[in-house]
Formats: structure tokens, C-alpha cells, sequence
């Protein structure tokens, strides 16, 4: 099914590439052709089941939108793909899905609220889950979750902060809670002071992504390992052991049994 859909995109002049993925087939498109790759998948490839659209924040290199459509055939038999797309984070609009995927149309709505990217062309785009005086937008990452600050983190307290706690008692080092940048990477700043870049927290707190492993490679490096390190060790056992259980054996098995064999005889 990837390699159908990347071929009718690409006879069609769509510049689409087929990209990694742990799942489901995907093929990347550029935004500008974002609505008119769906329509041709959904008349050509024949996926015509629309199934969510979200976005993920990847910091500096804008945000990526990712749709997941699917074709039924044979009963059972469903095919899945992926359609990504990247927009910068200083002009995150899209064109809209919602003439091609009637579905589309909430989707839209709440990623438009979640991460504040733009569909032109929707019906309706206005807030879905989030109150009317809500300001900002929850799954950016430089997104601060200011209430984590202001209030006690739930749960247990640390070792000598308890209200029954004696006087004098030793305690830990304060943690921020989960989501909590450093206080001297964000909020107010004196007049005249730079503004911290917003990125900052987020670019600090995210780990490198961990390169994806070749099929079998964990397999053979358990058997490098083993051959390397284990048999050689089961060898110097054999080596060093077998030669012990030997003279064991023959300085006491066998002198046992000899001086055993004497004392009867005697």
C-alpha cells in the first residue's frame, strides 16, 4: 500500500517521500499540497477511510501534522497509512481536510487549539475542548504549566517537610515537578531584561532520539557477546575447573578409595 500511494502521488507531481515509521506505512508531502494528496489517495489509492489527524512539536523544526487513512478490502483486510507533513512554527497553517474527510473536521479543531496550527478553509474553526478564557496552547512544549508552580505537587512530601516532622530534621533537595522549567528560563522578567527564548526548557529537558535497531541486531549482539565473553569464560571454567575436579579426583577420590580398600583389607 506505501509503495501505491507514493506511486500516485508522485504521477500526480506531488513531491512525496516514503519516511520511517514504527507503524503503519507513511509517506511525507510537503504542506502546500496537503489537501490535494489526500484527495488523490482517497480517489486513486481508494483509502477512503479517514481515521484521526494530530501534530507533534519538534521544536526548532517546526511542527509535523500527521493524518491516518485506511482502506477495507477482502473483509478483514485493511490496509494503513500515514500522511506527514511539516510546517514552521512561525507560520503553522495548513490546508484544511474537511471537503475531503468529513471526519477531519473536529480533528482539525482541536489540533488548531492544542498546538495553534491554522486549516484554511474550515467551516468552524473555534476551540473544542478547552474553556473560552483558556489562553495558550497545552501541547507546545514551551508551553508552561504555570499551576504546577503555584500549587503543592500531590502525593507524599519529602522526608522532613511533614507537619509532624521534629524540629531539625534532615530533608532532600526540592525536585520540580514534571513540567516545570527552570524559574530562570521563563516568566516575568524586569523591565528592560531580554526575554528568555521559549524553546529553551523544552530544548533542555528533550533526549536525543535513540537510533532506531536493525532487524536482528539485538540477537547477534547477544551471540558476539556470549561467544566473546561467555564461552571464553566457560573455557578457562573447563580449563581451570575440569583440571581441579581432576586432581580431586585423583588425590582424593582415588587416594580415599585407596587408603579406603587398605584399612579393609588390614
Amino acid at each position: 500500500m506505501s509503495a501505491d500511494a507514493l506511486e500516485a502521488l508522485t504521477s500526480a507531481g506531488i513531491a512525496a517521500t516514503s519516511a520511517d515509521s514504527f507503524g503503519p506505512a507513511a509517506v511525507d508531502v510537503p504542506p502546500e499540497a496537503w489537501d490535494v494528496a489526500h484527495e488523490i489517495l482517497r480517489d486513486t489509492v481508494g483509502l477512503t477511510f479517514f481515521d484521526f489527524l494530530s501534530a507533534s512539536d519538534e521544536l526548532k523544526d517546526g511542527f509535523r501534522v500527521v493524518s491516518h487513512l485506511a482502506d477495507f478490502w477482502g473483509g478483514s483486510q485493511v490496509d494503513h497509512v500515514l500522511v506527514r507533513t511539516l510546517v514552521p512554527r512561525d507560520n503553522a497553517v495548513l490546508p484544511s481536510l474537511s471537503d475531503v474527510y468529513a471526519g477531519a473536521n473536529w480533528h482539525e479543531r482541536e489540533t488548531y487549539e492544542m498546538f495553534g496550527i491554522s486549516f484554511l478553509g474550515h467551516p468552524n474553526l473555534t476551540p473544542l475542548l478547552l474553556p473560552d478564557e483558556f489562553e495558550g496552547h497545552p501541547l507546545r512544549k514551551e508551553f508552561v504549566l504555570a499551576s504546577r508552580v503555584a500549587k503543592p505537587w500531590p502525593g507524599a512530601k519529602e522526608p522532613g517537610e511533614s507537619d509532624h516532622a521534629p524540629a531539625g530534621a534532615p530533608s532532600r533537595r526540592r525536585t520540580l515537578p514534571p513540567g516545570v522549567p527552570d524559574p530562570e528560563s521563563w516568566g516575568p522578567r524586569p523591565p528592560g531584561s531580554p526575554d528568555p527564548d521559549p524553546l529553551a526548557p523544552a530544548q533542555a529537558a528533550s533526549a536525543p532520539a535513540r537510533p532506531r535497531r536493525a532487524p536482528g541486531e539485538r540477537r547477534t549482539r547477544r551471540q558476539t557477546d556470549q561467544s566473546a565473553g561467555g564461552a571464553p569464560a566457560a573455557t578457562d571454567q573447563g580449563a581451570g575447573g575440569a583440571p581441579a575436579a581432576t586432581d580431586q579426583g585423583a588425590g582424593g577420590a582415588s587416594g580415599d578409595a585407596t587408603s579406603e580398600g587398605s584399612d579393609q583389607s588390614s
